[in-house]
C-alpha cells in the first residue's frame, strides 16, 4: 500500500478531470469522479474508480457547490482534492473549508489564494515585491462612478477585469466614458455567475502587447522553481486560442528575469503547488528579442493548475499533476532550478465546439463522427467520444490537442500534419480556423500579440468582401430560371443510373453525413 493520499476526489469536469484520474492511476491512487446531470455519460465518469452524483446542469447547482463536494468527498472516503481548474479550483473559502474538514487540498494554501489568487490583492503584492504592473487600481470597484473616476486618470482605453477567476470572463474593453456603466454591470454580472463573486477592478489597456507567463511550482520546504515560459498571445476575447513554449522571441536573460521576479513574488505570499505568473510585454519581436524598454509588467497570477501546462510538460519532461500530488503530500521538489531544461518546442490548439465562421456560437450537439489525430509527438488531451453530446451549459472545449518537436517548425509541421487528419461529426469546430493560424506567415514568423487574430480574422473579412463585391453575378432572365426549375424537378423524379451512383456503403454513409453536417 502506498504512503501518503489514497483516493482523490476530482472536483471538476471535461479534459481536466481525466488528466487527473490518469495521473492518480499511475500513482496508484483510487480517484473519485462527481457529475452534474448533463454529464452522467462523460468520459470522467466512465474511467474513475467511483462516480457521485453532483446535482442539476447549472454549475451553480453542482460544480461550484463546494458544501456538496465535500460531502461526497466525506461519503467516498476521499482524503484529497483535486480542484482541477475553474469553478472552486481559485476559492480560497473553499480550500479553507477542505482544510477545517481535514480534506488535502491539492493547490496552495487559502491565504495564499487570498493574497494572490485576488487580482486586486496580487497587484498590491506586486507593488510591495517592487514588480512593475500595468497602471489601475489595485482595489476592488464599488461602482461604475468609481471606474470613471480611476479610468480618468490614467487615461483610455481601459479594460474592466474580474478579481477572482480568469479564462476572460469578466472582461471588458471601455475606449470612451459612455461605455462605462454599461461595462461595468456586465463584467460584474459575468464574474460573479462564472467565479460567484462579482468585484472587478480597472487597468490600462496596453494594446498589442505580447502575453507571456510563467509556470512556478513550489513545495512547503521553501523550494520555488520556475519552469520556463509559455507564449500564450493568440488570444480571442481575452481567451487563449494558441499556446507553445518556449516563446520564439524570450532570450534566456529575459526568461531568468522574469522567472525570478516571479518566484520572488510567490515566496512573499508563502505560495505553495503549481501557479503561473502572468506578464504583458511590448516591444518584443523576433528582430529584437531583448527590447531595454519597456521590460515586463506584471498582469495577474492563476493560483491553479493552467489548461496550457502540457506544453511546458512537454519541453520539461515533468508531469505537473503528479508534481502537484507529492507537493500536496509533503514531498520536497526532486529537482532545483539548475536541473530544468527546456528542450524542442511545444504548442498547443484549443478544440471546441464552435462554429468559427459564423460569430464563434456554441455549437451543442450528438458527435456522430470521431477520427482524433495520432503518430510521432501528438498529445491530446481530450474528454469526448463518437456518441457524446456536447452540452450547452458549460465551456464547449472538446479537447487540447498539442505536438512537440525539435524545433518551432517541425512543431508547426506536426500540428499541421494532426489537424489534417482530426475529423469531427454532427457539431461543428474550430478545427479550420487553426489550420488558418498556422498558415500565416506571421504567425510561422512569431509576430504576434494579443490583438493578432483578431487583426487576422477582420483581414480575412475584407478579403472574402472585396472578392464577393468583384463577382457579384448579373441578374438571370425569369425564362432561364424557369427552366432550371423544370430541369431540377425532373432529375429528382429520375433515379440516377447506377454509374453515378456510390460507389460503396461507405461512400453513400460518408454522403449522408456530409449532408446531415
Amino acid at each position: 500500500m502506498r504512503r501518503g493520499i489514497q483516493k482523490i476526489l476530482i472536483a471538476n469536469r471535461g479534459e481536466i478531470a481525466l488528466r487527473v484520474i490518469r495521473a492518480c492511476r499511475e500513482m496508484g491512487i483510487r480517484s473519485v469522479a462527481v457529475y452534474s446531470d448533463a454529464d452522467r455519460a462523460a468520459l470522467h465518469v466512465l474511467m474513475a474508480d467511483e462516480a457521485y452524483r453532483l446535482g442539476p446542469a447549472p454549475a451553480t447547482e453542482s460544480y461550484l457547490r463546494g458544501d456538496l463536494i465535500l460531502d461526497l468527498a466525506r461519503r467516498s472516503g476521499a482524503d484529497a482534492i483535486h480542484p482541477g481548474y475553474g469553478f472552486l479550483s481559485e476559492n480560497a473559502d473553499f480550500a479553507e473549508a477542505c482544510q477545517r474538514a481535514r480534506v488535502v487540498f491539492i493547490g496552495p494554501p487559502a491565504s495564499a489564494m487570498r493574497t494572490l489568487g485576488s487580482k486586486t490583492r496580487a497587484r498590491q503584492a506586486a507593488d510591495a515585491a517592487g514588480m512593475p504592473r500595468v497602471p489601475g487600481s489595485v482595489s476592488g470597484l464599488a461602482s461604475a462612478a468609481e471606474a470613471l473616476q480611476v479610468a480618468a486618470a490614467i487615461g483610455y482605453p481601459v479594460m474592466l477585469k474580474a478579481a477572482a477567476g480568469g479564462g476572460g470572463k469578466g472582461m471588458r474593453a471601455v475606449t470612451l466614458p459612455a461605455e462605462m456603466e454599461a461595462a461595468f454591470q456586465t463584467a460584474g454580472s459575468e464574474a460573479e455567475r462564472s467565479f460567484g463573486s462579482s468585484e472587478v477592478y480597472l487597468e490600462k489597456l496596453i494594446e498589442r502587447p505580447r502575453h507571456i507567463e510563467i509556470q512556478l511550482i513550489a513545495d512547503t520546504h521553501g523550494n520555488c522553481l520556475y519552469l520556463g515560459e509559455r507564449e500564450c498571445s493568440v488570444q480571442r476575447r481575452h481567451q487563449k486560442v494558441i499556446e507553445e513554449a518556449p516563446s520564439p522571441v524570450v532570450s534566456e536573460a529575459l526568461r531568468r528575469r522574469m522567472g525570478e521576479a516571479a518566484v520572488r513574488l510567490a515566496q512573499s505570499a508563502g505560495y505553495v503547488n503549481a501557479g503561473t505568473v502572468e506578464f504583458l510585454v511590448a516591444g518584443l519581436e523576433p528582430a529584437n528579442p531583448e527590447p531595454t524598454s519597456p521590460a515586463f509588467y506584471f498582469l495577474e497570477m492563476n493560483t491553479r493548475l493552467q489548461v496550457e501546462h502540457p506544453v511546458t510538460e512537454l519541453v520539461t519532461g515533468l508531469d505537473l499533476v503528479q508534481m502537484q500530488i507529492r507537493v500536496a503530500e509533503g514531498d520536497p521538489l526532486p529537482l532545483g532550478q539548475q536541473d530544468v531544461q527546456l528542450r524542442g518546442h511545444a504548442i498547443e490548439c484549443r478544440i471546441y465546439a464552435e462554429d468559427w465562421q459564423n460569430g464563434f456560437l456554441p455549437s451543442p450537439g450528438r458527435i456522430t463522427r470521431l477520427a482524433q489525430p495520432a503518430g510521432p509527438g501528438i498529445r491530446e488531451d481530450s474528454a469526448v467520444y463518437e456518441g457524446w453530446v456536447v452540452p450547452l451549459e458549460y465551456d464547449p472545449m472538446l479537447s487540447k490537442l498539442i505536438a512537440y518537436a525539435g524545433t518551432r517548425e517541425a512543431t508547426i509541421a506536426r500540428m499541421v500534419r494532426a489537424l489534417d487528419e482530426y475529423a469531427v461529426g454532427g457539431i461543428k469546430t474550430n478545427l479550420g480556423l487553426f489550420q488558418r493560424i498556422l498558415a500565416d506567415p506571421d504567425f510561422r514568423a512569431g509576430k504576434i500579440h494579443t490583438g493578432y487574430l483578431q487583426q487576422l480574422l477582420a483581414s480575412d473579412a475584407t478579403a472574402q468582401s472585396s472578392v464577393a463585391q468583384r463577382q457579384e453575378p448579373e441578374a438571370v432572365p425569369e425564362d432561364v430560371l424557369a427552366l432550371a426549375a423544370a430541369f431540377f424537378v425532373a432529375s429528382r423524379e429520375t433515379p440516377p443510373p447506377a454509374s453515378e451512383a456510390p460507389a460503396s456503403r461507405w461512400a453513400a454513409a460518408a454522403h449522408r453525413e456530409g449532408l446531415r453536417a
